[in-house]
């Protein structure tokens, strides 16, 4: 298994979770100083050996390509787990792409899809994409993913990249599932981690927070149980799937959007995403 982000916040969890239960399990990261450390840990707590760490930059497409091209073994889950958000500030990456959709969705989808060949060997394989209540905030912006034109809002820039996280899934269950791959995504919750650097921390009301390992559960969930076999294509909650909501709930946020699970959106965001990062074999 490879857990992107996997040396801090709920990817530390996800990946000891996975390695307790004894799964291979190689942790994708920008850092791999630090990586290396939680590797050393979870390894040692575990009793498990087989956790190993590769560089991985998301935003950055040749890294991604590097990534890909260095993998030779079936692969029975990919947790696209990393992330940023709400930066202050607009950047792009050296293509010219708004750095949150960049990095949380589009690395994500061209890793994903490099990685086919090893997830239709491994059989019954499963993709899972961490999103967030944030996808409620907005949609996909078709004709301005980038903010070229529209003001950049660091919430509505993390509402689009979460989005796409969603739609991701869906893409995957309509064009994957005769090499045996499902998908699926989720919420993790809310749970205090450096994710909300830019934030001024934390704002969820402590009764309805999380820890990392109540956040990694749904990730696991969807990775490893038996209990949702053949699933694909749906967004989770709290290891369920969550309510169809049509418009955004104005106390708690939960439930997801129609936007986000729409089969056109998705295909829409396919042929964008691969224009986009173009031939990533």
């Amino acid at each position: 298994m490879i857990v992107t982000g996997g040396a801090s916040g709920i990817g530390i969890e996800t990946v000891k979770s996975l390695a307790a239960a004894g799964a291979s399990v190689t942790i994708a990261a920008r850092r791999t100083d630090a990586a290396e450390e939680v590797a050393r840990i979870i390894r040692a707590n575990t009793r498990n050996g087989q956790i190993d760490v590769r560089p991985l930059d998301l935003s950055d497409l040749t890294s991604v390509r590097r990534f890909i091209k260095n993998w030779e073994s079936p692969l029975h889950a990919l947790i696209n787990n990393a992330g940023i958000m709400a930066l202050p500030d607009l950047q792009r990456t050296v293509e010219g792409c708004e750095m949150q959709f960049a990095t949380n969705f589009l690395g994500h989808f061209a890793l994903t899809l490099g990685l086919r060949r090893h997830l239709a060997k491994a059989g019954n394989a499963r993709v899972v994409s961490v999103s967030s209540t944030g996808s409620l905030f907005g949609p996909v912006f078709w004709d301005d993913p980038h903010f070229r034109f529209i003001p950049y809002d660091p919430l509505l820039a993390y509402a689009q990249s979460k989005t796409a996280c969603i739609l991701l899934s869906v893409g995957i269950k309509d064009r994957w599932a005769s090499d045996g791959i499902v998908s699926n995504a989720l919420n993790p919750g809310a749970i205090a981690t450096s994710l909300q650097r830019h934030t001024g921390g934390l704002r969820t009301p402590e009764e309805f927070r999380k820890t990392p390992a109540q956040g990694a559960a749904t990730s696991v969930l969807l990775a490893a149980s038996p209990l949702v076999e053949g699933v694909s294509g749906q967004y989770f909650d709290d290891c369920q799937e969550a309510p169809l909501v049509t418009q955004r709930p104005g106390g708690r946020l939960e439930g997801v959007a129609p936007y986000a699970l729409d089969s056109a959106n998705a295909d829409r965001l396919w042929d964008m995403a691969s224009k986009l990062v173009g031939d990533i074999k």
